[in-house]
């Protein structure tokens, strides 16, 4: 099946779509993790100017762009060479449709472009995490130690890669 087409764009977060799909997302979060190991970006948070954040759309029927919001992911600086991949999300309606991995190779696209050397990410360890395990793993993340302001936590999962 081939992948659906999607507009991929640098966002600034100013539309509500966004905002209520995030919600979704930070509730996901502490449905599946503890409080203490659950480390989303909330949109405050989101609109630091450390951050890069991507929307992903299918576009509606009569094309236009910002026909409905699939998926999101973003990537916070940590230093001029390093950064870490955030807001990995997809639409309920639309996983296991590869939006994840077109959201993902253009990211990692945008994070060479941006001169960055490494990108890396914390996820949870719980089986609802097992597909993102799974797709970072066959697009080059391997296992690392906590990094940035990460300790050593039994409910995360981190990853890096070289790019």
């Amino acid at each position: 099946m081939p992948p659906l087409p999607l507009h991929i764009r640098l966002d600034d977060l100013s539309d509500s779509r966004i905002a209520a799909f995030l919600e979704k997302h930070l509730q996901d979060m502490r449905a599946t993790s503890p409080p203490e190991s659950v480390h989303a970006l909330d949109l405050a948070k989101l609109r630091d100017p450390s951050v890069y954040f991507w929307s992903a759309w299918v576009p509606s029927e009569g094309g236009a762009l910002d026909g409905t919001l699939v998926g999101t992911a973003a990537i916070k600086r940590l230093d001029a060479d390093h950064a870490e991949l955030k807001s990995m999300r997809t639409s309920a309606a639309f996983r296991g449709k590869g939006i994840a991995k077109q959201v993902l190779l253009h990211v990692l696209a945008q994070a060479r472009a941006l001169g960055l050397q490494r990108l890396s990410l914390e996820t949870g360890t719980q089986p609802f995490f097992a597909p993102a395990h799974s797709l970072y793993l066959a697009h080059g993340f391997a296992p690392c130690d906590p990094f940035g302001s990460y300790t050593l936590d039994p409910h995360s999962r981190f990853l890096t890669m070289a790019l």
